[in-house]
């Protein structure tokens, strides 16, 4: 072979060399453009999910299990308001000018209920139930007037059950008397929680909580149907028996007028009583303070005052 032949055959080689090489060199960019952007289509997919998730969370409406209660001071501050309403601002509200939809009524041939030596106010209800949420804050403010409350806490009504079908008047701010004590030299107060509001989504019912004693299930029974109710609404909550003298079935005012409010709101809304919450709750309360006067005997006079007293015609 010529110089010259070798000379064409060694540039050839080098030529198809230096192709390989170029070659290979673009195979490299390509996979490394290919994994690039695999990396970055992940993290998008990552992006896209978790705003998704937070999306469908948000747009699911919280249970009553997850809105949160007071504690501390600030438990202890929107006890003493609701504890402590003064007798010139509920002998100011009265009868509540109409916003009481429903008065505690009388028992006729009731034996009398007591415990303990003293009448006994007794109360079933459950944590779900908007119309016990709205019962209890003027059976704190009424009872209040005869003795002292400790270990009261705050949660809301459900706002749905475990079918997730909605609750009327969702997550209602309110009281739950589960782990509260109640002393006074008057009256005994008895109170029964019966489910939670935190809803079997299996069942669809709320979790079991307190259980009524056989006697409290037989006045359940006996006062909580005709002819004190429909046949239709028997065995309404809240049941409250004031010493089986008077009787308390369903909610006294409508729980729409605590919609929206926090605890301190309704709680400072207690002594202004120009206001909804004031008319609604307090006069309830009057109502209520006026059946446990009946029960009494008018003591004591702080509580049974002459505003109170003149409520007992309407009861």
């Amino acid at each position: 072979m010529g110089k010259a032949s070798r000379t064409k055959v060694d540039s050839s080689r080098r030529e198809k060399i230096a192709a390989q090489r170029a070659a290979a060199r673009r195979a490299e960019q390509r996979r490394r453009i290919l994994i690039a952007g695999g990396s970055v289509l992940a993290v998008i997919v990552i992006i896209v999910a978790f705003i998704v998730f937070k999306a469908n969370k948000s747009s699911t409406p919280p249970t009553a299990a997850s809105t949160s209660s007071l504690t501390g001071t600030a438990l202890a501050g929107v006890v003493s308001k609701v504890t402590s309403v003064p007798a010139s601002t509920l002998d100011s509200v009265g009868s509540g000018n109409g916003a009481v939809s429903a008065k505690p009524q009388p028992v006729t041939g009731g034996t009398a209920l007591t415990s303990g030596g003293k009448p006994e106010m007794l109360y079933l209800g459950a944590e779900y139930c908007p119309y016990c949420a709205a019962e209890r804050w003027p059976m704190v403010v009424a009872l209040s007037r005869f003795g002292t409350f400790s270990g009261l806490a705050t949660i809301h009504s459900a706002s749905a059950n475990g079918a997730g079908n909605a609750e009327p008047y969702p997550n209602t701010p309110t009281w739950t008397f589960v782990n509260a004590k109640f002393s006074s030299p008057y009256l005994t107060f008895s109170s029964v929680e019966e489910q939670t509001n935190v809803p079997d989504k299996s069942t669809g019912s709320y979790t079991s909580l307190q259980k009524p004693t056989a006697a409290q299930s037989a006045l359940l029974a006996k006062y909580d149907a005709p002819p004190y109710i429909s046949s239709s609404a028997a065995g309404s909550i809240p049941f409250v028996d004031f010493g089986n003298k008077y009787l308390i079935l369903g909610a006294s005012y409508n729980p729409q007028v605590l919609s929206g409010l926090s605890w301190s709101q309704i709680a400072t809304d207690l002594s202004s009583p120009s206001s909804p919450v004031a008319k609604a709750v307090d006069g309830t309360a009057n109502y209520i303070t006026a059946a446990i006067c009946k029960m009494t005997g008018n003591q004591p006079a702080s509580a049974c005052t002459s505003t109170v007293q003149s409520l007992d015609n309407g009861l």
